[in-house]
Formats: structure tokens, C-alpha cells, sequence
């Protein structure tokens, strides 16, 4: 037993150890976990009002977010410049970082917007249910107004959690989830004194909830303080060689972004085409893979953090030693997931059966229960996904990272399902059977990247802080 326990217990209090992962993780992981409750519980209650409205939510909700993902990843890569300046020793860098990204959400939120009149004739080509197809413009359109506040609240969470100082976004988004659940069930249902406005209801409080977190965010870091340390206000300047060197190493990040929610949208546009309770049960599943994800996605950005700290301080083994400690975590967890979704589906598909219309709920379940099994086997390569491609972007290795997702998204997930959809007519879980080929083989990919080193040399800081952190 000593031989089992001994190594965990040097790992959990080790510099970069299982501990101060958690430290920083935690926080992160509520937050995330609040955004997996925001968006299962609106599509909880949209399941329950039709099940043409849970059909619409999904592609219409991930078009959007692929659309806004590239902004998102891209001016929230600000989170890696802080890190570094952070380990480097140079504070005065940080607050002026954090405006390029503040611009870039300016310039991200335009540019969303100005897609409104164009981007739902997509839902044309998807040859969804015209009843669907109605529901997905209407709550497409009404999101596409929220840009600009998402991708802000991103930005400014990004200065928090460079710093580590990760408590503060799991208060702003506990605070804000907490707007979007009290609202969202009397704007769909028409309770308590509000209009009865379905999707529309639920597309309305997902919209405004970043404003209650950028409303927050601009309380808790534009103070004196903040500013005398790192120049939060005085740094307001637009820098070009700081917001070029943001967008060199932030597009590949927004790009990658942008491609995977982009193929999985695509994907969903795909499975409409086989009928409403194929497309229900699809983002059912979906939903619940991102309600059991999404923790791991706030250890990652902690591994990012720790890792772009390190590269800051020239200490590329800690940050290997940090990845590692947060795989054992992550793989733990992950493999946990994967045998509850295999033993007890029912318990996660249940809370969506509530209301749904018994002619189409039986066939929903049946179809749910064998596609959370893929879920199940997936879900352990997408923490291969999450962790190595996290340190990779953490040490400024973004330009790999993109190039891979372009490349298997297209040829190993986008094509090979439309075929298997429209060309030889294999249906559901033939096509699921892609996406998880897919996910496998790219968290391998990110794991042998990994193994290969080349990141250890990388920053994205100027090479004279790096100069000036070693003669201190």
C-alpha cells in the first residue's frame, strides 16, 4: 500500500502538484460546471416545451458559438500573455495585454453581428423540419446580439485566471448562471408575470447573462490597485506590435477553436437531415457529454495557466511535470464518466423526459441509451484533447494545434459523415461512429506532439523579458 500511496503523496504537495492544480482548477471547474448547468437546465426546459424547441437549440446554439468561437479564442489567448509576463517578472506588461484583447472583443462583436442577415440561410441548406428550421433563425438571431459581452467576459476573465487568481470567475459565474436559471423558466413558459416566448424566452437570458459577468469583471479589476501593479487603466493604449503579437499566436487559437465547434455544428446540421428525434436525441447527448466535460475543460485552462507561467520562468520540466500530474486527474475522472454513462444512462437522460411528447420520447431513450455509449468510449481520448492540447497552447504552440484540427476535422470527421449520411445512408450510429474515430485520433495526435518536446522552447513573450527574467 505504501508503495500506491508514496508517489501520490509526493505528487500532491510538489511544486505544480496534484494540489495546486486543484487550487487553481477548482474555481475554474465550478465555473464551467455553471455553464454546463446554464446551458443543460435551458435545454431541460426547452425539451420539456416542444421537441421541435431541444431539435432547434443545438445547431442553432453551436452555430453561433462556432461563429463566436474564433473571437473567443482568439482575444481570450490573452490569458497565455498573462501567464508569462506573470512568471517572467514584468507586471507593467500585463494591463496593456489585456486591452488588445478588449479591442479584439470590439472588433469580434462587429463582426457577428454584421453575419446576422446572412449566416441563418445556413439552416436552408440543412434541410432540417420547417418547424425547426423556424425555431434555429429565431434563436440564432437573438444570440448573435450577445457577442460583443461574451467575448469580453472572456477577455477580462482571461487577466484573472493568468494570474491564478481563479476564485474571482467562479463568484461572476456562479453570479451570472444564477441570472440565467431564475429567468429563463418564466421567459419560456410564460410564469410569474412574463410572456410566454418558448426558445426565443431562452435565447433572451443566454444573452444577457455575459452582460451580468462583464458588468462584474469591470468592478473587480479597473481599480487603483490593479492599475499601480499592472496598468489596467493607465495601459489603455493601443499597442501594435502587443496586439500583432496577440493576433500571431491568438488566431491559430481562435482558428482551432473555430474548427472544432464548427465541425461538430456541421455534424449536427448533418443529423438533422435524418428526422427530429434523431436530431433530439444527438443534442441530448451531446448535452450531457458537455455537462460531464466541461469540469475538465477548467483543469485544462489551470494546466495552461501553470504551463504558461513556467514557460515564463525558463522552466519547460515543471511545466512537464504539471501536465502530467493533471492527466492523472483528468484520465481518473474521465474514466469514472465513461462507466456511469455505460451502466446507468437513464440517469442522465431522464431530467429531458420529463414533458417530452410519449409518441417520439420512447424512440428519443432508445436512441440516447446507445449514443451515450459512445460518449463513454470517446470521453477518455477527449481528456488526451483537452490536457496535451491545453499545454501545447499554454507554451505557445497554437500554430500546431490549429493545423491539426483543420486537417482531422475535415478528413476524418466533416466529409467522412457526410458521406456516411448522405451518400451511403448509414444513419445514426454509423455516423457517431466518425465522431468518435475522430476524437480519438486527435487526442493522440495532441499526445505525441506533446512527447515530441518542441514545445519546451517556445514563448509568446518578447524575447528581452525573458533576457531580463534570467539576469535577475
Amino acid at each position: 500500500m505504501k508503495k500506491i500511496l508514496n508517489p501520490v503523496i509526493k505528487r500532491w504537495g510538489e511544486p505544480n502538484g496534484y494540489k495546486e492544480i486543484l487550487a487553481i482548477s477548482i474555481p475554474l471547474i465550478v465555473s464551467t460546471g455553471s455553464w454546463s448547468l446554464q446551458t443543460f437546465i435551458d435545454r431541460m426546459f426547452l425539451s420539456w416545451y416542444s421537441t421541435e424547441s431541444i431539435a432547434a437549440a443545438m445547431p442553432a446554439g453551436m452555430l453561433s458559438f462556432a461563429l463566436l468561437s474564433f473571437f473567443l479564442g482568439t482575444a481570450g489567448y490573452v490569458s497565455t500573455f498573462v501567464a508569462q509576463y506573470k512568471g517572467a517578472g514584468y507586471p507593467q506588461k500585463i494591463g496593456p495585454s489585456l486591452w488588445q484583447g478588449i479591442y479584439l472583443a470590439i472588433i469580434g462583436g462587429v463582426a457577428v453581428f454584421l453575419l446576422i442577415p446572412v449566416v441563418p440561410l445556413l439552416f436552408n441548406l440543412a434541410n432540417h423540419d420547417p418547424a425547426v428550421q423556424k425555431l434555429e433563425v429565431t434563436y440564432f438571431t437573438i444570440l448573435c446580439y450577445g457577442a460583443f459581452p461574451a467575448i469580453l467576459a472572456n477577455v477580462l476573465a482571461g487577466f484573472k485566471s493568468g494570474l491564478g487568481n481563479t476564485w474571482p470567475i467562479m463568484w461572476v459565474n456562479l453570479a451570472s448562471t444564477s441570472f440565467n436559471i431564475i429567468f429563463t423558466y418564466p421567459l419560456v413558459f410564460g410564469k410569474f408575470g412574463f410572456p410566454e416566448l418558448g426558445i426565443a424566452g431562452a435565447a433572451i437570458t443566454t444573452t444577457l447573462t455575459p452582460v451580468v459577468s462583464v458588468v462584474l469583471y469591470i468592478i473587480l479589476i479597473f481599480n487603483k490597485k490593479n492599475n499601480d501593479k499592472y496598468k489596467v487603466i493607465s495601459g489603455f493604449r493601443f499597442d501594435k506590435k502587443l496586439f500583432l503579437r496577440l493576433i500571431r499566436f491568438g488566431i491559430p487559437s481562435g482558428i482551432q477553436f473555430f474548427l472544432d465547434i464548427s465541425a461538430f455544428t456541421l455534424f449536427s446540421l448533418f443529423l438533422g437531415s435524418l428526422g427530429k428525434e434523431v436530431l433530439a436525441a444527438s443534442n441530448i447527448s451531446f448535452t450531457i457529454n458537455s455537462i460531464t466535460f466541461m469540469p475538465m475543460i477548467g483543469l485544462g485552462m489551470a494546466i495552461s495557466i501553470l504551463v504558461g507561467q513556467n514557460q515564463g520562468r525558463e522552466t519547460p520540466s515543471a511545466s512537464k511535470r504539471c501536465v502530467w500530474n493533471g492527466f492523472h486527474l483528468s484520465f481518473t475522472y474521465m474514466t469514472s464518466i465513461a462507466i456511469l454513462l455505460f451502466v446507468i444512462p437513464d440517469f442522465f437522460i431522464s431530467p429531458f423526459m420529463a414533458s417530452t411528447d410519449p409518441s417520439s420520447g420512447a424512440t428519443i431513450m432508445i436512441l440516447c441509451r446507445v449514443l451515450l455509449k459512445f460518449v463513454a468510449i470517446y470521453t477518455l481520448f477527449d481528456s488526451f484533447n483537452l490536457l496535451f492540447a491545453s499545454a501545447l497552447k499554454g507554451a505557445g504552440d497554437t500554430k500546431y494545434v490549429m493545423i491539426s484540427n483543420l486537417v482531422l476535422s475535415f478528413l476524418v470527421f466533416v466529409l467522412p459523415s457526410y458521406l456516411v449520411i448522405f451518400y451511403f445512408h448509414k444513419g445514426i450510429y454509423s455516423a457517431w461512429a466518425v465522431a468518435t474515430t475522430y476524437i480519438c485520433l486527435l487526442g493522440l495526435n495532441f499526445l505525441f506532439r506533446f512527447l515530441g518536446g518542441k514545445w519546451k522552447k517556445m514563448r509568446v513573450i518578447e524575447e528581452h523579458c525573458i533576457e531580463e527574467f534570467n539576469d535577475k
